[in-house]
Formats: C-alpha cells, sequence, structure tokens
C-alpha cells in the first residue's frame, strides 16, 4: 500500500508545473507584452442587419454589417424567391445592396461569415417593410419593340405629383445603340400631371436601338408616394422622315433621308382667331384612322361633329393631319380649316401610309396661334437645348 501511495504522489508532482505553464500562456508579463504565444479567440463573428423587424421603412438599400470577422457570402431575398444584388465592401466588413427595399415585402437575410481564426458560421434573420400608404404609376410612351420617327422622345407620365424629382431621374437608365447624346427634362403634360421626357439633342439616327430600364420599385416620390414596380421599353428608329408644313403656302412636303418624296397641297387652320393653326415642330403622336371629331372637345363655338378619315395626331389638343374632302376647295390655296391640317382623300390615304409616329412635323406660318407647347404633345423640340438640358432634377 505504501508502495502505491509514493507513486500517485509522484505523478502529483509532475503535473503541477504543467498546469501552471499552461495557465501563463498569452498572459502578458510586467512590460505589458505577452510571456508566451498568443491565442486567437476562437468564437464566431456577429452580424447586424439594417432594416430590420416589422413594419420597417422601405426606400433604403439594405446593409449587412460583419463585426469580428468578414462576411464571404450575403443572399437577400424576398418571398417570390427575387433576390436583391448587391456587393460586399473591401475589407469584407459590410454588404450593401445596389436596389432598394420595396414597401409591404419580407425578405430574408443568410450572411455566411469567417474569422481570423477559421471560424466559419451562418446567420439568418428576417425583416418587413411597411406597406405603401400611396402608389405612384407610370403611362410611358413608346411602346416596347415599336419602330419610331427620328423625334419620338422618350415620356413617362405620372399618375400622382412627384416632389422628389431627382430621386426618380436617378432610377431612369436610358442606354443607345450609338451613345446618343440627350437630356431627360420634367415638364407639365397637357392633362396637368407631372412628366418627363428624354430626347436627343438633335433628331435621332436612323436604325439607333433605344432601351429604356425605370427601375423605380421602392423609390418614393414625395407627396405622389412609392413606386412598386419597374418599367422597361426597347424600340427602334426608323427612317429619316420629316414632314415641312408650310401654311403660307399651303402645303405639304414629305422628306426622306434628305429627298423630298411628294408634296401636298394642304388648308390649315383659319386666321385671325381661335381656329388658327400651331406653328414650330410637332411629332406625330398617333395614326387613329377613322374618328370623330367633335368642336364642343377642343373649345370651339360654332359645332361640327363628323367621322374623319385617315385621322393622325400631332396635340394632344386637337390638331391632326387628316382627310378633309368638304374643304377641297381651299387646298393649296387657303387655310380655312378649324385648326388641323387637312388634305384629300386620296393624298391622305398615301400620307398615312407612309408616316409613322414619331415623325417630325415642322410647321411654319406666318398667323398662326403660337409655338406648340412642350407638354401638349411632344413638343419638347421648339425648346433650345440648352433650356431643355436645365429642365433635369440632375442639372
Amino acid at each position: 500500500m505504501s508502495h502505491i501511495r509514493v507513486r500517485i504522489a509522484a505523478v502529483a508532482v509532475l503535473l503541477a508545473p504543467l498546469a501552471a505553464c499552461s495557465s501563463q500562456t498569452g498572459t502578458p508579463a510586467a512590460d505589458g507584452k505577452a510571456g508566451g504565444s498568443t491565442a486567437v479567440e476562437d468564437r464566431p463573428a456577429t452580424v447586424a442587419v439594417s432594416p430590420r423587424g416589422k413594419g420597417a421603412r422601405a426606400g433604403e438599400p439594405v446593409k449587412v454589417t460583419a463585426t469580428g470577422g468578414r462576411l464571404t457570402s450575403v443572399t437577400v431575398t424576398d418571398t417570390e424567391g427575387r433576390r436583391l444584388a448587391g456587393k460586399v465592401s473591401a475589407d469584407g466588413g459590410t454588404w450593401t445592396s445596389q436596389r432598394k427595399a420595396v414597401p409591404g415585402t419580407s425578405y430574408t437575410v443568410t450572411a455566411q461569415t469567417a474569422t481570423e481564426a477559421g471560424t466559419k458560421s451562418t446567420a439568418r434573420s428576417t425583416f418587413t417593410t411597411a406597406a405603401a400608404g400611396k402608389v405612384n404609376k407610370v403611362d410611358w410612351r413608346p411602346g416596347a419593340n415599336t419602330t419610331v420617327g427620328i423625334a419620338q422622345p422618350v415620356s413617362l407620365v405620372f399618375d400622382h405629383p412627384v416632389t422628389d424629382k431627382a430621386a426618380v431621374e436617378r432610377q431612369l437608365k436610358l442606354t443607345t445603340s450609338n451613345d446618343t447624346e440627350g437630356s431627360w427634362g420634367w415638364l407639365e403634360d397637357y392633362s396637368g400631371r407631372d412628366r418627363v421626357d428624354w430626347r436627343p439633342k438633335e433628331y435621332w439616327k436612323p436604325g439607333t436601338k433605344v432601351t429604356l430600364r425605370a427601375e423605380l420599385n421602392g423609390t418614393h416620390s414625395g407627396d405622389g408616394g412609392w413606386f412598386v414596380r419597374d418599367y422597361s421599353t426597347g424600340f427602334t428608329i426608323g427612317a429619316g422622315q420629316v414632314v415641312k408644313v408650310d401654311l403660307d403656302r399651303q402645303q405639304l412636303t414629305l422628306e426622306r433621308d434628305g429627298q423630298a418624296v411628294r408634296t401636298i397641297p394642304v388648308s390649315g387652320g383659319t386666321p385671325g382667331g381661335d381656329k388658327r393653326s400651331w406653328r414650330g415642330t410637332a411629332v406625330l403622336m398617333a395614326k387613329e384612322g377613322t374618328i370623330n371629331m367633335n368642336s364642343e372637345t377642343v373649345g370651339l363655338g360654332d359645332a361640327y361633329d363628323k367621322m374623319v378619315d385617315h385621322s393622325m395626331r400631332l396635340t394632344w389638343s386637337g390638331m391632326y393631319a387628316h382627310a378633309a374632302p368638304w374643304n377641297a376647295k381651299h387646298f393649296g390655296r387657303a387655310n380655312m380649316s378649324s385648326g388641323c391640317i387637312g388634305m384629300s382623300d386620296a393624298n391622305a390615304a398615301w400620307f398615312y401610309v407612309q408616316v409613322r409616329p414619331g415623325d417630325p412635323f415642322e410647321i411654319k406660318g406666318k398667323d398662326t396661334k403660337g409655338v406648340v407647347a412642350p407638354g401638349n404633345g411632344f413638343g419638347a423640340w421648339n425648346v433650345p437645348w440648352a433650356d431643355w438640358q436645365a429642365k433635369s432634377a440632375l442639372r
């Protein structure tokens, strides 16, 4: 029994100094330096997400921050499985989404981290943004996959007022196949609503391909509320056509690539009053075919109510080019219409086929009622280029 006690005692003596040595590893010495190799703490990084919780404010990028480690992967998805793209900072400390969180949406954030010691971990969290109290919508022109004339602007009209115009304009991404120079400009539409148009400095080059991506989902327009979707359109510029209208000579000439195709006798608006035509550059908005024209809709006192063929809209205020057989005796001789540009049935039928929306009508005449306003159809071409650029909210 005594022999066994001696051996146990000996083992206890040997363990004591090992324990003492182990307890001092990484402990600073009196001069403040470690008295041996320093151990790295082996604990996972902590992750914070903004926004967070329920009823979070929309319209802000999602930000994920790691403390005590670096982010190696971040995924943010909504309930439909759509992902918010984003980038990790150079130091791996933060991840920020490229798009904003949208109203009334739940998001799941999955963040993977790694520490200096090699500890890897995954953190998951969710948040839900508050619903939009008011939704703003957009009506835009031209439509997708269309071919338009060389004067066609990109035009967006908003359902509700846009008081934060700069925030909205930043989300409008327009690209062209040949780096066409142009600018956005804010104006009041003929309907009284807020509107923003993009027009080139000069007429489009035929064949240009144009793409608009209005990345508005999650953008707050100010008093008009939130946008809750994106919009996009793409179109191609057609032939280089210009319609020259000389009301002093009562004629219209279609030019294509700088060459006259045909000159047509016409009759414009009656001089000396409200029936006069507009001058300046108007843009063909739509080919409406056979429509009913009623003077009461354009504020003229003496009533007319006619079905009119080959109608081509030039302004919201009611100026058209169209067939006007009842006015035949005045074609090429006198301006005796109620403001429109009238021509024979045969000429109107031919002309209707030749032109397309977006073609410019360059109208001149001594006795007209003024220049087509920017919001009255597509009258932006009547604004000098420098003045048009100044209408951008980002200038």
